[in-house]
């Protein structure tokens, strides 16, 4: 693999540790985030600080981007003073989950910069990002993608989805809002069996070993809820923003999405009840509160 220099922009839960594996695998990164604690860790780690986002785009050819919602996405890439406006960028590659209209929005503004936009949306969760196990999502030309797929690499498995913006985000909201509804799902099962007198280990040990198993029963459970730690790593505010992209999209597209709207408003009453700083788990906490029973190993 022909080392580069790159740039990345956003560098929180998820974009900091990509970033690091970016350098560890010899890359030359050229970082920018508004929060200086997270440049501060990329940048001691070896990482060259930027001063914004145009001069980052001054600097490279190809850069990433891993930020929390539509609307930034589209005003880092497209605003004056902007991605757009670098001098040196040819190519973005957005690990964002920002949905597949906004993603051929900002694809077509860019486009008219001469930029191509390469939709690259990722899951897998932090313990991934740091790992390099994640699923990487990819939409853009062919031969862009054959270009950068030794790169992405090291985030995890690159799947090439098509060569249209937003085929790439499509796929990611879909597997967001099944994330979504085993979390959910679980909640109410297992504040159910606890309401009975179950023991939730036992319990999940047993859908674990059956039909019931998903990836809320396996892994967050065990480790974030039974512990009573509720540190997954992703806030409840980006889940039900995912979980709303993904139920406004099929609504769009003309396809019904009667569980999903649930997930959605299971998620906005736990935004409600815990606080826009919630993380994704503390869904069960909400139905905890109702059923009067709390889960615990």
């Amino acid at each position: 693999m022909t080392k580069q220099a790159l740039g990345f922009v956003g560098l929180g839960n998820m974009g900091g540790p990509m970033g690091t594996r970016l350098m560890q695998a010899g890359h030359e990164l050229y970082v920018y985030d508004r929060d200086e604690a997270a440049l501060e860790r990329l940048v001691a780690a070896g990482a060259k600080r930027m001063a914004s986002v145009k001069a980052v785009a001054d600097q490279v050819e190809t850069l990433f981007l891993s930020l929390p919602t539509p609307d930034i996405v589209e005003a880092v890439c497209l605003q004056e003073g902007g991605l757009k406006d670098g001098g040196k960028v040819r190519q973005i590659v957005d690990l964002s989950t920002i949905g597949p209209r906004a993603a051929a929005s900002i694809a077509k503004g860019l486009a008219d910069k001469g930029i191509l936009y390469v939709d690259s949306p990722v899951s897998g969760g932090v313990q991934g990002a740091v790992k390099g196990t994640l699923a990487v999502m990819v939409s853009c030309p062919r031969a862009n993608y054959d270009a950068l797929e030794s790169v992405l690499a090291n985030f995890g498995k690159p799947f090439f989805l098509g060569e249209k913006a937003g085929q790439a985000q499509t796929v990611k909201i879909a597997n967001n809002i099944m994330s979504a509804t085993a979390v959910a799902i679980t909640s109410e099962a297992v504040v159910m069996g606890v309401k009975a007198g179950i023991d939730p280990k036992v319990m999940l040990d047993v859908i674990n070993s059956g039909s019931g198993r998903n990836t809320a029963s396996a892994d967050k459970f065990p480790r974030c809820v039974l512990p009573r730690t509720f540190d997954v790593g992703f806030a409840a505010a980006l889940a039900y923003k995912d979980v709303r992209l993904c139920v406004d999209e099929a609504e769009h597209i003309g396809v019904p999405m009667v569980v999903g709207s649930a997930v959605r408003e299971m998620l906005s009453i736990t935004l409600a009840a815990c606080g826009k700083d919630a993380d994704f788990c503390d869904v069960v906490k909400v139905i905890e509160s109702w059923a009067g029973v709390e889960v615990r190993g």
